[in-house]
């Protein structure tokens, strides 16, 4: 059962986006690109208070990858290094294609991600189909992994809730907007505080939080904060501190939220309450 806490003093979950499928070294040097290299800077982030890591895999190449053999030994390494913290695997278009995007559910990862709906990203379509979500919903449920549903568009929340609703999502969804991608949906209060409307609205009993690209991370990570939601940060989203600082690692990433937890007076949820308010699993 989720816990219910006051406004202000509800536990704040923070997610650590490790890697994503884009940035490079080129961008970073200090971006996680093999495996060993994500276990740590997982560690360092969790050390710093995130209790989710969002996890995608890449070849030696920086390609980006969906192979399941990858993820079992990052999540091996998450399990072992970081007892307790919530493993999220992505699911997303740009580490394969089609059913090939859940091949790795198998392993029964606490979370994953789930589009629900296409949209344009800077160069290309996005592209979800509805039987590849129908597939991957029934993946998660038959493998009893709770969803994170992507928002990119304000018709995928109307589409996780109807999804919700007919029992192709069994677990009320953990919600997040995803803020400042060109083309989809921009870095505006007015839009976050009518699509945070909309949530509570149709999925009442979702927590939800939001990710800003770029420049916008931190933006939006306040926003969150500041009115009672979670949210996320980390190199898949944002390689740098402010425009002259490259982050150093994921962690420095994780002590600007933690920071801003501070100035707002709201406490950084550790990995049981994590695990509580977003009904999954103890450990």
């Amino acid at each position: 059962m989720n816990m219910i806490y006051e406004h202000n003093n509800k536990p704040c979950i923070i997610c650590v986006a490790i890697t994503g499928s884009v940035p490079k070294k080129e961008n970073n040097p200090n971006l996680p690109i093999s495996v060993s290299e994500q276990i740590e800077s997982t560690h360092e982030a969790f050390e710093m208070g995130a209790t989710i890591a969002h996890c995608h895999v890449r070849n030696k190449d920086q390609t980006t990858t969906s192979d399941p053999a990858k993820f079992s030994l990052l999540m091996e390494g998450i399990h072992k290094h970081c007892k307790g913290m919530v493993v999220q695997f992505s699911t997303g278009g740009r580490s394969g294609s089609g059913y090939e995007r859940g091949g790795m559910l198998s392993l029964r990862p606490d979370m994953a991600s789930l589009a629900v709906g296409s949209n344009n990203f800077p160069t290309r379509v996005y592209e979800n189909p509805p039987e590849l979500i129908e597939w991957l919903s029934k993946q998660m449920s038959d493998n009893e992994i709770k969803p994170e549903i992507e928002v990119f568009d304000l018709s995928h929340i109307f589409q996780a809730s109807n999804m919700f609703e007919s029992g192709l999502i069994k677990q009320s969804p953990y919600v997040q907007f995803v803020l400042g991608i060109k083309n989809a949906m921009p870095v505006d209060k007015d839009v976050f505080d009518f699509y945070l409307k909309t949530i509570r609205r149709l999925l009442p009993k979702s927590e939800w939080c939001a990710a800003g690209i770029g420049r916008y991370q931190r933006i939006v990570n306040e926003w969150c904060i500041r009115v009672g939601g979670h949210t996320r940060t980390g190199m898949e989203d944002n390689v740098r501190i402010d425009k002259d600082t490259i982050a150093p690692s994921n962690a420095s990433l994780v002590k600007i939220v933690v920071d801003l937890c501070n100035k707002y007076e709201r406490p950084v949820a550790n990995f049981v309450q994590t695990r509580e308010i977003l009904g999954l699993r103890p450990i």
